[in-house]
């Protein structure tokens, strides 16, 4: 088979898919692998069907040659995989409640003495699940959260997820997890969805961020926690080292990553100090480490 050559059933020549691999990488940092070549296919049709271009070729030209269409944004939204619900993973919820927030305190001066709120950060936060289920947790079970001001902020490079999780309505399966009390008191059905309260949504500051743009990610500093689970395996070596620095950057030293429970820093980058706590391995970043 030649560069030139479609595959059968497929909307992108070998060499098309080429082209696009390399320009999304360097764009996003995300690597699709010919493995892929079927998702990525049929988003890319998708996008050149719902954008009104006759073929791959004017519609890449385009992508290429201006940022400000919208072509590469929604793209992105075609091409990431936001599979989330709330209280996923919730050990680590355990984790920071039980061990991460007390030893934050104890590292800041204590609840009295705090210079600034204690900030958390979700990224990616996909539709929301995951930093309102923080706001939840932090809620209903830490027992400083009447004396501390706690930021909490959500990003993605999606556009699309984003406005679902400002919107946070969710369906049953989202939201399977939430004990029947929590669910009565923080959610209104509405139909067949459920509706999250008000004051959580206020509680979360959401942005739009790729965690592999260092100079996007310049504007994130001094966190004292961030979950940053399953999005470093869609990573090659280069791009996952590149945003584990990106994470370093914008934590305080001492502050705390999460990473997904299929993930481990120690095959990407030696600049964070793991921590094996009673309810699992999390990240820290060394007290001292250079900004």
């Amino acid at each position: 088979m030649t560069s030139s050559t479609k595959t059968a059933g497929a909307a992108l020549t070998v060499s098309d898919f080429e082209k696009f691999r390399d320009y999304f990488y360097k764009r996003t940092g995300i690597q699709f692998t010919e493995s892929k070549r079927y998702f990525v296919d049929k988003r890319i049709e998708t996008c050149i069907r719902q954008a009104g271009y006759s073929g791959f070729a004017s519609w890449f030209a385009a992508l290429r040659l201006n940022d400000r269409s919208g072509l590469l944004q929604e793209l992105i939204n075609q091409l990431t995989v936001n599979e989330t619900y709330f209280l996923r993973e919730d050990y680590q919820f355990e984790s920071l409640i039980r061990t991460v927030l007390p030893d934050v305190l104890a590292a800041r001066g204590g609840v009295g003495r705090l210079n600034g709120p204690v900030k958390i950060l979700s990224l990616p936060c996909s539709t929301g699940e995951e930093p309102y289920s923080i706001a939840l947790r932090l809620l209903e079970e830490w027992d400083q959260i009447d004396h501390v001001d706690v930021e909490i902020h959500g990003a993605d490079i999606d556009s699309d997820v984003l406005a679902r999780a400002e919107l946070a309505s969710y369906n049953e399966r989202s939201v399977h997890r939430v004990p029947p009390a929590w669910r009565k008191k923080y959610f209104t059905p509405v139909g067949v969805r459920y509706q999250l309260d008000e004051g959580i949504r206020d509680a979360v500051t959401l942005h739009q961020i790729n965690v592999c743009d260092t100079v996007a990610m310049r504007g994130f500093r001094d966190f004292d926690v961030i979950f940053c689970r399953n999005v470093l395996i869609y990573f090659d070596e280069l791009s996952s080292r590149r945003a584990a620095e990106n994470l370093y950057g914008a934590l305080r030293p001492g502050g705390y990553l999460f990473l997904g429970h299929s993930e481990s820093m120690s095959r990407i980058s030696p600049i964070f100090t793991p921590a094996r706590l009673p309810e699992g391995i999390v990240y820290q970043r060394p007290i001292g480490g250079s900004r």
